[in-house]
């Protein structure tokens, strides 16, 4: 058997507030989840997300500390439309998440900002760049 991509898994140090932020990117997470140390929900296509408190990640792995600095690892996130990644990033930066890159046109095409959940970690907002409406 060939392994296969089934979860990605994050450790929060406060899974009401990460769910929070999830559930405002359309994350499909049960309201009384918040209180759980381990939470799943299903994605498009079968994938899994999961999050635990670092309480539950000491319980097997007692030598374990959250990694220092951070940027190495970063969920992204598919929008319809340029506008929808400035309004997303205008929304979550209103409500308080820390937002690390305002929206950009990146030279590979797309529309493209960065926003920190509740631990720091970078999530990104993207959707591929409309082509320029020719002159009249």
């Amino acid at each position: 058997m060939t392994p296969r991509l089934d979860m990605i898994g994050l450790v929060v140090s406060d899974m009401a507030a990460s769910l929070a932020f999830y559930r405002r990117l359309g994350l499909d997470v049960p309201a009384d989840a918040d209180g759980q140390p381990h939470v799943e929900a299903a994605l498009p296509g079968g994938l899994r997300i999961a999050w635990d408190t670092e309480a539950v990640v000491r319980s097997f792995d007692p030598s374990w500390s959250g990694p220092a600095g951070g940027g190495r690892q970063e969920l992204a996130f598919l929008c319809d439309s340029s506008a929808e990644v400035d309004a997303l990033y205008a929304e979550l930066t209103q409500a308080g998440y820390e937002g690390h890159l305002e929206p950009w046109d990146a030279f590979w095409g797309q529309r493209y900002a960065v926003v920190l959940d509740p631990d720091g970690c970078g999530v990104s907002l993207f959707a591929p760049t409309e082509p320029a409406e020719p002159a009249a």
